[in-house]
């Protein structure tokens, strides 16, 4: 007699779990990672021992924002509809596609020349604050050094 189930085992079982919650937590950030190491501690101190070590063992600690990874795995997962590759993208009508093409050389010209434009008035800017500070250094050495001190006739 054969006393081993027949019944297939569970997908993943006790890893597909562990594997889910580190997404939930990531998808939450690092504050959601140290919540879950706090309740470990106070309620089941090995456990919340066990995740600060995973937590330092796999980085989580010590990373960057974890704002911009989520923005990044969000576009990764619906695409990106502002940018990237979905500007160049066919919507199907020639029509419009031809327009939109061209609407978008337009636009960068623009943005070309404004950044020139820019560029020009922060020279500008630069030349006349230059030319202000070599005036007020011109006065400074033709002003005598002391300024009761007034030059007799004959005396320079």
């Amino acid at each position: 007699m054969n006393t081993s189930s027949t019944t297939a085992p569970s997908s993943g079982g006790l890893f597909s779990f562990l594997r889910r919650a580190e997404a939930w937590l990531d998808d939450r950030g690092r504050f959601a990672w140290i919540a879950a190491m706090v309740l470990g501690f106070i309620f089941i101190w090995p456990v919340g021992l066990a995740l600060l070590a995973y937590m330092i063992w796999s980085k989580r600690m010590f990373r960057g924002s974890s704002c911009a990874e989520r923005r990044g795995r969000h576009f990764e997962r619906h695409g990106n509809p502002w940018g990237g590759h979905a500007a160049m993208r066919t919507s199907g009508n020639a029509a419009f596609d031809a327009y939109k093409t061209d609407m978008l050389r337009r636009l960068e010209d623009e943005q070309v020349a404004f950044e020139s434009f820019l560029q020009r008035l922060r020279e500008a800017k630069d030349k006349s604050e230059f030319d202000s500070f070599m005036e007020d250094r011109a006065r400074a050495a033709s002003a005598p050094a002391n300024p009761t001190e007034v030059a007799r006739p004959g005396e320079y």
